[in-house]
């Protein structure tokens, strides 16, 4: 009888302790997905190597390995201001804290560098269940015109085991439709600006093409003769961007790249509440100028550097 990768449930659930089963379930746990992939068993295999007196290889013997996976989420809100939207799992295990504040009602992510979460994905691909158990990741954003706002997640985890198992029933009302990245539902990116309590304030906002994000988190598996585990040790995010720039403020942004200047990026995605999305980093560097184009038009794109300015605050993603 076949298989088919349609027939996929992927469930998600924060651990009380790392690298134990939270147990995750289809009505409270489960992720609306795209373009999933899943490496089962990554493995450092031992060649045994043996000399006999006669041609051919020698098995190998797996030793320690562990499972990797990735998939694409919405960025969209949870409905409700206050309320974590149903990402918020996937964030805080890729080194970020939830925040839910007041005035105005939002719930923040932001950096951390201690006291790190873990969680237990449970990957069902039409009746076998792959667990990965203690798992972190890291995440980049794409959030380009004419397109859906979406996070891109790639844990890896503890081999928790595979069992032939029916598909669980999922409930994924909790996952919203995101506005699309359109003149309608946009802030367009806004450079020089600051943040305070859920609002974006000063700076310029230029035309942009939207922009993309990689929180670069080091992700390691890490096997000991005694334990097996995952550490996330470091962070450095990057992105690029393209902006429409007239001649003299493309003069003023060479001198702003050669000068090694940081300043405050922005960007709003969404209009309704419960579903407005905020970006912001308070020191970006912009790097590597380079001339491109769209349908004939002259654009700058950069690349950028996304620093701490007071430390774990590089970038803050918030909802409201």
């Amino acid at each position: 009888m076949p298989r088919y990768i349609r027939n996929t449930a992927i469930l998600a659930k924060i651990e009380v302790t790392a690298g134990t089963d939270a147990v995750p379930t289809g009505a409270a746990n489960a992720v609306l997905v795209s373009e999933l992939s899943i490496t089962p068993l990554e493995a450092q295999n031992v060649d045994r190597a043996l000399i006999r007196p006669y041609f051919g290889g020698s098995e190998q013997l797996v030793a320690t390995g562990f499972v990797r996976c990735s998939f694409t989420v919405e960025l969209a809100g949870s409905g409700t201001a206050a309320t974590a939207p149903a990402w918020g799992a996937l964030m805080q295990a890729c080194a970020h804290a939830e925040a839910s504040l007041a005035t105005p009602n939002r719930v923040e992510y932001t950096p951390v560098s201690t006291s790190l979460k873990t969680v237990t994905i449970y990957w069902h691909d039409d009746g076998v269940l792959h667990k990965l158990l203690g798992a972190m990741g890291n995440v980049r954003l794409s959030a380009k015109a004419g397109d859906r706002p979406k996070l891109q997640f790639e844990f890896t985890g503890i081999d928790g085991g595979v069992t032939a198992v029916a598909n669980p029933s999922v409930t994924l009302t909790a996952w919203k439709t995101p506005p699309t990245m359109a003149k309608a539902n946009v802030v367009d990116i806004t450079l020089g600006c600051t943040y305070a309590a859920g609002a974006l304030s000063g700076g310029t906002v230029y035309p942009s093409t939207g922009l993309d994000l990689d929180w670069g988190n080091a992700v390691n598996f890490v096997p000991l003769l005694s334990v097996e585990r995952v550490d996330l040790t470091d962070r450095s995010v990057t992105g690029s961007l393209q902006v429409d720039l007239t001649a003299a403020q493309e003069v003023t942004f060479m001198g702003t790249v050669k000068a090694n200047t940081t300043q405050g990026l922005g960007l709003t995605i969404g209009t309704a509440a419960g579903n407005k999305i905020i970006l912001y980093a308070p020191a970006v560097q912009l790097i590597n100028p380079r001339k491109e184009e769209i349908t004939g038009s002259r654009l700058i794109g950069f690349d950028l550097r996304l620093v701490p300015s007071s430390g774990n605050d590089e970038i803050r993603v918030v909802t409201q």
